[in-house]
């Protein structure tokens, strides 16, 4: 085996945790990989001879290269609201594919992801790194091209944002779909008082359709705007075709399949015993990017 050859072998035992940097950083699964891919490069191309830890050296590459991606989608901040939600990754209700399971297992909560979003390049950085993935800050100093203590003052700001937004999810996925059950069942009778008692009073909703019903919008605040929206959704009767439950990022999720073919997925956050969040995936251009786990 030839060095390039041994190096691959290296990297490619790396990758899964690359993937999960890079996915916590840039909240896309297409661009995650992209992040992945150029990693790589850059280790085909660097003498690696003086390397010790290859783990950590490729953590702070793939970091890197987050970080140039995501100051350039700041920098273009003009796409329409509900571009950035993240990709989902999704699972089967009971699926035991190692694949799959490793994808689920390496998955954070979509609405975490959400506020990771709202942080600044810098500070997604060293959140990410040092509370996600226990890196020193000398490390991730090094990567952003500050200090240690720097970096140490951009995690605790970001920590400071996030804490507490959102609540953790709660760790029973059984008795999460018994209250997104509550909530399809309450929208279904057109019970409004009973929507409202599901969401938490702080519900966030988005979507990323780019053409809505008259009488909604793409991001609702507040149980009652929520349960509103859920309300009109449910007047407009759309045939949904065949519905499945499925696992979106470790929570309770569902799929509306027609001819094969993905038509919506809702996603839903579920803390202390109330929805405090709702992902609404219709875009079909990006559903068709996505993989859904239909046909396994």
């Amino acid at each position: 085996m030839n060095e390039q050859d041994w190096l691959a072998d290296r990297f490619e035992t790396h990758r899964p945790h690359l993937r999960s940097v890079a996915y916590r950083m840039l909240g896309s699964l297409s661009e995650a990989e992209d992040a992945v891919q150029e990693s790589w490069l850059r280790l085909s191309r660097s003498d690696t001879s003086g390397v010790e830890n290859l783990a950590g050296w490729l953590t702070t590459v793939v970091g890197r290269v987050c970080l140039d991606m995501l100051r350039s989608r700041t920098s273009r901040r003009e796409d329409p609201v509900g571009a950035h939600m993240p990709d989902p990754i999704f699972g089967e209700v009971d699926a035991d594919g190692p694949e799959q399971q490793v994808m689920l297992a390496n998955s954070v909560g979509l609405a975490m992801l959400v506020v990771l979003d709202t942080l600044e390049p810098a500070e997604r950085l060293a959140f990410v790194l040092h509370d996600m993935f226990a890196m020193p800050f000398a490390d991730i100093g090094a990567a952003i091209g500050r200090s240690p203590e720097a970096a140490r003052q951009l995690a605790s700001r970001a920590r400071r944002r996030v804490q507490g937004v959102p609540a953790a999810p709660d760790a029973d996925l059984p008795r999460q779909r018994e209250v997104v059950d509550a909530f399809f069942a309450a929208a279904h009778r057109g019970d409004f008082e009973a929507l409202v008692a599901v969401l938490a009073p702080d519900v966030e909703l988005r979507t990323d359709a780019r053409a809505m019903p008259a009488g909604t919008a793409r991001h609702v605040v507040g149980a009652a705007a929520v349960a509103g929206q859920a309300l009109t959704f449910s007047r407009f009767g759309m045939n949904l075709g065949e519905v499945r439950q499925i696992v979106v990022n470790g929570g309770p999720a569902m799929v509306a399949v027609q001819n094969g073919r993905p038509q919506i997925v809702m996603a839903f956050t579920v803390a202390e015993g109330r929805i405090s969040a709702i992902a609404i995936y219709a875009d079909a251009a990006r559903l068709a990017t996505l993989d859904l786990g239909l046909d396994r």
